[in-house]
């Protein structure tokens, strides 16, 4: 089976040369706004209990997106900020979120209904008023009429709320990563993983010429411990007179020293490029720091006039220390401009508070994970993983029940439902009620390949660990409806199952899912709630609960 890991380990281009003389390490200037002591530490709480960026005192504390948000694409349109990451297997793809202030995010709902395949890194380009994303499109065993292993799409739309356009074909093929820029010349271009470089049509839905290697990337030195070269990401912007290209280079996951941001810049958006004489931007040093493999990064510019005049910030992901099993999580760093026009990152220890864009507190738009299924939520609150086009059909809401069309053998093949969490420890419960002939049950999902949870199948209960029935099943009543629960603190699982909802009983068996990350199963992803069917008939899910534990 390929895999994301495999993907870009495959499609990366420009393998890495003669290492250049390593420059010396320069510290990154000090915010002037000091910390106050007492807000150094620790997040804010939302309803659920789950963590929450903005401190409502003026200070925020990363992530600002917790949960796996991998390869943020920020767009800045006025006073609005939008933002979308790779959604990989989920169905619905491609949430667009909103904000005002870089921090607060709400989300609008997804512009990709039914994905071509697996949604790798795009890029969101506002050009003339109108609003694209360009996306690549991965080969899936569930992918129909893909022309190669990795393709580039886009799709189009008058307003960020959409709705969006089918997926027009650009026929680039072999490459991921596009970044949008429009030139000196008022043309239009993508620059690809590589990186390389087309020249769009004016509409931006087709290419002009053959794509062409552009640029080969900044090559750190050969003693550093990385993952791989990778040369990735490339984001583009004008600032002045210059150009910026920012990309990474490192490999995504791997040692907690491996990702990490560069830039180059020119004075024209085809070259050539000339390296940032401090790169990297952006590392993690040492595996004692809270973030690794920091990476992916997208330069803004701040809020306007309640920011500070000429604040810019870098949004990227990164893994969160001993909680790699969540995934690449959205960061957001102050940086400034030296005298010369080169970027400095002024974050220092990203575990500390730092001031927010405006000022002051905003308006949190998140949602709620509960449901109590009276109507649909389906690419916000749910996802279904690996799910061809038209997998939506096979779930019911309303009346406060999902009823949920079994399919497959198993929790490897039947597309279960998933949502994203970003806490530190959890629990999760659903009412359970099956068809004869039908299996259903609560699951903590990485892959196909990698899951653990309960299900029943109104004879008896199936416990699964590491991707496959345990050894140990546990002598659950052999009933057709059963509450289930899972509570995850801090890597250590624990599975209950009630017959009333009220007294619980303990299975026997915990589990330690640390290793349930991109590092054990070579694929990048994250753990996470879900609901699966799998057999014949339907399974009936009511009153699912999540509540983050302190």
């Amino acid at each position: 089976m390929v895999t994301r890991r495999s993907a870009l380990e495959s499609l990366a281009t420009g393998a890495m040369g003669a290492a250049l003389p390593a420059v010396p390490a320069l510290a990154a200037p000090s915010m002037t706004k000091p910390r106050p002591a007492n807000i150094a530490t620790g997040h804010a709480t939302g309803p659920e209990g789950e963590r929450r960026a903005d401190l409502g005192n003026g200070w925020y504390r990363n992530p600002i997106m917790p949960g796996d948000y991998p390869d943020p694409s920020i767009l800045k349109d006025g006073d609005d900020y939008y933002m979308t990451h790779s959604s990989f297997e989920a169905a619905p793809g491609l949430i667009i979120w909103h904000s005002r202030d870089l921090v607060n995010w709400r989300p609008m709902g997804p512009a990709l209904e039914k994905p071509l395949g697996t949604v790798f890194a795009v890029d969101i380009a506002m050009h003339n008023g109108r609003y694209y994303i360009y996306i690549p499109f991965m080969h899936a065993p569930w992918a129909k009429d893909l022309h190669s292993f990795a393709n580039i799409y886009v799709i189009h739309a008058d307003s960020m709320a959409g709705p969006w356009s089918d997926p027009v074909d650009l026929k680039i093929y072999g490459l991921i990563d596009p970044g949008h820029v429009v030139g000196e010349d008022g043309k239009r271009y993508l620059y690809l993983s590589g990186v390389n470089r087309v020249a769009l049509a004016d509409d931006g839905l087709s290419t002009i010429g053959p794509v062409e290697p552009a640029y080969d990337g900044w090559h750190y030195p050969e003693e550093w411990i990385t993952e791989g070269y990778s040369l990735e990401g490339p984001k583009l912007f004008r600032r002045g007179e210059w150009f910026y290209l920012v990309s990474a280079v490192g490999g995504t996951s791997g040692p907690a020293t491996s990702h990490m941001v560069i830039i180059a810049r020119s004075k024209s958006a085809k070259g050539p490029w000339v390296n940032c004489p401090h790169n990297p931007i952006v590392r993690t040093h040492s595996d004692k720091e809270a973030w690794w493999s920091r990476g992916h990064a997208t330069m803004v510019e701040g809020p306007g006039v309640e920011g500070p005049k000429g604040a810019w910030y870098m949004v990227y992901h990164g893994y969160e220390k001993d909680y790699r099993s969540l995934g690449r999580q959205t960061l957001l760093e102050p940086m400034t401009w030296d005298a010369d026009g080169w970027p400095r990152a002024l974050g220092g220890d990203l575990s500390l508070a730092m001031p927010m864009p405006t000022g002051r507190t905003g308006t949190h738009g998140g949602f709620t994970r509960s449901d109590d299924f009276t109507r649909p939520a389906f690419g916000t609150r749910w996802s279904f993983y690996g799910a061809a086009p038209g997998e939506q059909r096979r779930a019911k809401v309303g009346g406060g029940v999902l009823e949920l069309e079994a399919k497959g053998t198993s929790p490897a093949d039947c597309s279960p439902l998933t949502q994203t969490v970003g806490d530190h420890a959890y629990e999760i419960s659903v009412s359970v009620d099956v068809e004869a002939g039908a299996q259903g049950g609560l699951l903590l999902f990485y892959d196909d390949r990698l899951f653990l949870g309960m299900g029943i199948d109104g004879q008896k209960m199936v416990t699964w660990r590491g991707g496959h029935a345990s050894f140990w099943q546990e002598p659950a009543p052999k009933v057709g409806k059963l509450h289930l629960k899972i509570v995850n603190d801090r890597q250590i699982v624990t599975f209950y199952y009630s017959l009333d909802g009220k007294t619980w009983t303990r299975h026997g068996i915990r589990s330690e899912v640390s290793g349930y990350q991109a590092n054990t199963v070579d694929d990048l992803s994250s753990l996470r709630p879900a609901l699966y069917a799998s057999g014949k008939g339907t399974v009936r899910f009511m009153d699912y609960r999540f509540r983050a534990l302190p």
